[in-house]
């Protein structure tokens, strides 16, 4: 069954695929491009443009700066990852720090995150 999806996001959901953060584009281009799961870079899902999105493994993959560690930000963060998991959605959120100084272990993370959540994944 497909997700709900907000199509007038659409122009929006382009313009962040092109103007990811420093960090999406490390982790899209070091790794996220080339794994043997399809993964879609900023997808419409409901009402919210998701940074990461592996449809097989039901996976949302968030790269947070800091502005998502302020009190409203971090609050609105898990009202929006409560209504993805409602959807059946599992959601990693990784900051940017994690991303430039742990990159090898978000990597790792993320890859057995996937192959936890889905069945019949080959090895690489």
């Amino acid at each position: 069954m497909p997700l709900p999806k907000n199509n007038k996001l659409l122009p929006r959901a382009r313009e962040l695929r092109k103007d990811m953060t420093q960090h999406e584009r490390k982790l899209w281009y070091l790794f996220l491009r080339r794994y043997p799961v399809k993964i879609y870079k900023q997808r419409i899902i409901n009402n919210f443009i998701v940074d990461f999105y592996c449809y097989e493994a039901k996976l949302v993959i968030e790269v947070d700066g800091t502005q998502h560690y302020m009190e409203k930000a971090a609050a609105r963060d898990l009202e929006r990852d409560q209504a993805l998991k409602n959807l059946g959605l599992f959601v990693l959120r990784f900051s940017n720090y994690e991303i430039d100084a742990q990159f090898d272990s978000v990597c790792e993370q993320i890859d057995l995150t996937i192959r936890e959540r889905t069945t019949g994944f080959c090895d690489k």
